[in-house]
């Protein structure tokens, strides 16, 4: 039989047929140890091509995992030096978030990529860092009716679907697997009037070897960027993107992207680090939309989902009582989120919507407004020195929403460079 012995800590790794192993004898004991290489017994001359074929494949594999590994410079894991240095990109143009370190700094980034302003207001940048990694920043809300208005369009649509944006473009999107996951509206249509074109852009990149991106925004843009990621990740499952780009997300002050099962898969396929939500407690835009949660939101296996066939098996006081109680329950959620998606979805479509985007197809609503935070979080707690910084007075309504409170609280609790 042919063998291959590799010698490595004084011992001999050529495969025994008749053991079906590694054989693993010290040299001075081992018969098939005075070639490096190759070893053929004396009593036969066969050459065995399985077990070559086998340690070729083992040896390929293994490079091409190491190499595979070196391919790609972002790294897993919350970098606040990282997440704060692409916010200030995206509100400065510049990584350098101290503007009296701004002028004598060496800037990594560049930008290639200015997008035009489409669908709700909707806008993005393409940087490219000087060791070939991308870096796209979604725009939040503008002091634009419109841009509010893509906001308050929370009626829930299906996580799965296609939008007809105009009478010759219809958007298919996936941005989770569960049926029951759901999605805002008019994020999702934000997503749909920008996805085209980041998607040729990464395309762009990718064939000048980029292979690295990061998807960074801030409050409607950093919502953006969760269902962004997600639309991405499903694109590269059908084949549609390249499979070994890798993206990394920084959603800062995001509000809730969808329902509980889209939360679920999106914190799912970025597990290991790859996506974060930054909130500053005081912060209340990360507690918007307005949450209902309803007993069909919930898992099927809830004792609450089945209440009322449960009820149904009890003795009359307690079904009646009990049923009253449940009718009551169920009944008041039920007619809020009917409100709900009736003027933050029909309302708002007919009144605003239409008017930014004439042929955009109002799409079907799903009976839910059950909002959920998405993302590993990366919370900033406002301590008394940020109080006395940002002190509450009543006439700024987004005093916390800002980029100075939320770099100075990452400076004090992530990068301890307290002020």
């Amino acid at each position: 039989m042919f063998y291959i012995c590799f010698q490595h800590m004084n011992i001999c790794h050529h495969y025994c047929n008749s053991l079906s192993r590694l054989c693993g004898t010290p040299f001075s004991r081992c018969a098939y140890s005075s070639s490096p290489l190759i070893h053929y017994p004396n009593y036969k001359n066969q050459l065995n091509l399985k077990n070559l074929v086998i340690a070729f494949l083992i040896g390929i594999c293994t490079l091409w995992s190491a190499n595979s590994q070196a391919q790609h410079i972002i790294q897993p894991g919350f970098d606040p030096q990282e997440y704060i240095t692409l916010l200030s990109l995206g509100f400065f143009g510049s990584s350098m978030p101290d503007s009296n370190l701004r002028k004598n700094y060496n800037e990594p980034y560049q930008k290639i990529y200015t997008s035009p302003e489409v669908g709700l207001k909707n806008k993005w940048w393409l940087y490219q860092r000087n060791d070939k990694v991308g870096a796209i920043f979604i725009r939040g809300t503008i002091g634009d009716n419109v841009s509010w208005a893509a906001n308050f369009y929370a009626g829930m649509i299906p996580a799965k679907g296609s939008l007809q944006l105009n009478d010759s473009t219809t958007f298919p999107y996936q941005l989770a697997t569960d049926e029951k996951a759901n999605v805002h509206a008019g994020w999702t249509v934000a997503l749909a009037s920008m996805a085209p074109d980041m998607v040729a852009k990464i395309k762009d990149l990718y064939n000048q070897g980029v292979k690295d991106f990061y998807i960074v925004g801030h409050s409607q843009g950093g919502v953006i960027a969760f269902l962004t990621r997600s639309y991405f990740h499903y694109l590269q499952q059908n084949g549609e993107l390249p499979k070994d780009i890798l993206f990394k997300t920084y959603c800062s002050a995001a509000p809730k992207p969808g329902n509980m099962y889209y939360a679920y898969d999106f914190e799912f396929i970025t597990k290991g680090g790859w996506a974060y939500t930054i909130v500053n407690a005081a912060d209340w835009v990360p507690e918007s939309p307005y949450t209902i949660q309803r007993i069909q939101d919930m898992n099927p296996l809830n004792p609450l989902v089945n209440a009322k066939q449960l009820l149904k098996k009890q003795k009359f006081p307690l079904r009646f009582v009990g049923g009253i109680i449940y009718n009551k329950a169920n009944r008041k959620p039920r007619k809020a989120q009917e409100l709900y998606t009736k003027y933050l979805g029909e309302k708002v479509y007919k009144l605003a919507i239409k008017k930014a985007m004439p042929q955009l197809k109002q799409p079907q609503y799903v009976e839910s407004v059950n909002y959920m935070r998405a993302g590993s979080p990366v919370i900033l707690l406002p301590d008394e020195a940020y109080r006395q910084r940002f002190p509450d007075n009543g006439k700024d309504f987004f005093l916390h929403h800002h980029f100075a409170p939320y770099y100075f609280l990452l400076k004090r609790q992530y990068l301890s460079q307290g002020e």
